[in-house]
């Protein structure tokens, strides 16, 4: 009899070592699911953390001016024969820059808008391509830079030119018309009714406050001040 019941509790024990065994897999898993469970943010929880977060940007990134300055007007001269070249230099009818120079010409415009006027771009970033065709129309060094040389600040895109048109849709009067090589497009000034005077100072001033340089000789022509902090840009091709 002794023997007998024994011999029970040690199959009971078996079965009861058989049923750990086969329930081992499954406890485990119910076990990880429940550690999910609790480390799991809620909902509202993952759109909290997540909110305000934008995709990595650099000022090195190219911009399309049209998009990233509300309002600004884009008439490129060279992607038309309405230039002293009377070629098409670029098709591309799109103004772009650098980001951290469109920065500073959005807030330029900004100023701008708050005296009724609006930035219009006559050239903005040029192809290195576009600088080369440029030297083949006009392969002179007091026009054009010669690009076997060096390139614009232009092919950095960190240079543009521009003009500013009122609440009509108006260019300003400014001392000359888009690529003038005469005196006239200087800033001596000495050679300029008040008005016009006023006008190209004007646009100088604002461009200068908000980080750009101006040069002598082109009125239009202003350049990132932090230019040394941009390469030449060569798109890729696609």
């Amino acid at each position: 009899m002794q023997s007998s019941n024994q011999g029970q509790r040690t199959w009971r024990l078996i079965a009861a070592i058989v049923l750990i065994i086969l329930l081992t897999p499954f406890l485990y898993l119910q076990y990880k699911s429940l550690l999910r469970q609790e480390n799991a943010l809620p909902e509202q929880s993952v759109q909290e953390e997540t909110k305000g977060i934008t995709p990595k940007v650099s000022e090195q990134d190219m911009v399309n001016l049209a998009e990233f300055i509300p309002g600004i007007e884009v008439d490129l001269k060279y992607a038309t024969p309405d230039n002293f070249t009377g070629a098409i230099i670029y098709d591309d009818k799109a103004a772009y820059l650098r980001r951290g120079t469109a920065e500073k010409l959005k807030a330029a415009q900004a100023e701008f808008a708050t005296h009724g006027y609006t930035v219009k771009v006559w050239d903005a970033y040029r192809p290195p391509a576009a600088q080369f065709k440029l030297w083949e129309k006009v392969p002179d060094a007091r026009f054009v830079i010669n690009p076997h040389k060096g390139f614009s600040y232009h092919s950095r895109g960190i240079a543009v030119d521009i003009t500013l048109v009122d609440k009509n849709g108006q260019e300003v009067v400014m001392p000359t018309g888009f690529d003038n090589f005469t005196a006239r497009a200087d800033r001596d000034y000495s050679d300029l009714d008040s008005e016009t005077e006023a006008s190209a100072r004007f646009l100088e001033e604002i461009m200068v406050k908000h980080g750009f340089n101006s040069i002598h000789y082109e009125w239009w022509h202003f350049i990132d001040s932090d230019k040394d902090e941009y390469p030449v840009y060569e798109p890729e091709l696609e």
